[in-house]
């Protein structure tokens, strides 16, 4: 009987003791922070998340999952109620992923905050503010699995045909016909070696007659500056008072005069000579034309003048009475 009582007593210490472990850890555990319930609503899937999991805002542990069930006013939307410490600056412009840690696969609520409102989102516990969750990286990728995986599809046998043996055949070629272009290239390249201090010293000389072209034309040009110099000097004597545009000018002028004098005196005159002369030659004309019918006009005189038609002693027969 004694042993019994000592193993009864034993077992009940070490009850009290495991008691009191749990009564010490719970309120070591305790959490003494004012908190505000919010509703996180998402279409998407939640997997991994469990109650009691952390929430975080901006990294910073803010509180904790509380419950996760589904919303009776909207089918297939997920409701996860989340206690956060009062501090934290929930508005409404704040939104809600899911994040993991490390590969363990547990998640947890993330919160960040757009910047958009300043305005704080208003809740109590029997109406929770509701926060929207946005798809994170994981969901994005699960979502977008598929169309990856088919364009991972495509490129494979968008590869086996490029690397079908007809293709092969075309890019041994291709191969081949670049390592010609090398070889050309290599061999232009040595020819070049050769080539360029002969191209060097060419354009050397060709820069030297450059140059010396160059001052030439600078020569020229202080000539060409020169002449148009003592062009504009003799412009300005020639356009300056009393020079020889004014000279040339008088000039005309006295010639102009002289034309006039010619047309108002000196052409009457010569031309009444010439009316002269021309009756005189008519004159001398018809003297000669008498000579010439009757030359013994000259010695004898020209007789008596033969009566015409009507008078006494006209004859139609000439030299009969």
């Amino acid at each position: 009987m004694e042993n019994k009582s000592h193993a009864v007593a034993a077992g009940a210490f070490v009850l009290l003791l495991m008691a009191l472990l749990v009564a010490l850890a719970v309120w070591l555990t305790r959490d003494n922070r004012q908190m505000r319930e919010y509703e996180l609503t998402s279409m998407g899937a939640v997997t991994g998340l469990q109650p009691q999991a952390a929430v975080r805002f901006k990294g910073v542990n803010v509180g904790k999952v509380t419950d996760i069930r589904f919303d009776p006013q909207a089918v297939g939307q997920v409701l996860v109620r989340i206690a956060i410490d009062d501090q934290a600056p929930i508005t409404q412009s704040t939104f809600a992923t899911l994040g993991f840690q490390g590969v363990t696969g547990l998640a947890f609520v993330q919160l960040d905050d757009k910047g958009e409102s300043k305005v704080a989102l208003a809740t109590s516990d029997e109406t929770p503010g509701r926060i929207p969750m946005h798809p994170g990286l994981i969901s994005k990728l699960s979502d977008q699995g598929e169309r990856i995986f088919l364009q991972l599809e495509e490129t494979s046998r968008n590869i086996n045909l490029l690397l079908a043996p007809a293709n092969q055949q075309r890019l041994m070629g291709a191969i081949d016909s670049m390592g010609q272009a090398a070889a050309s290239i290599k061999q232009l390249s040595t020819g070049a070696d050769k080539v360029l201090p002969q191209l060097v010293k060419d354009a050397n000389v060709t820069l030297k007659t450059m140059q010396d072209t160059s001052e030439r034309v600078g020569d020229s040009a202080d000539e060409a500056r020169a002449s148009a110099r003592a062009f504009r000097t003799v412009t300005e004597r020639m356009n300056e008072p009393g020079g020889t545009l004014d000279k040339l000018a008088e000039g005309m002028g006295t010639l102009g005069a002289i034309g006039q004098t010619l047309n108002t005196a000196t052409l009457p005159r010569v031309n009444r000579a010439v009316d002269d002369a021309a009756r005189t030659a008519r004159q001398l004309s018809r003297a000669a034309g008498t000579v010439n019918d009757n030359p013994q006009s000259l010695l004898y005189g020209n007789g008596p003048i033969v009566p015409g038609p009507g008078e006494p002693g006209f004859s139609a027969t000439p030299g009969k009475p």
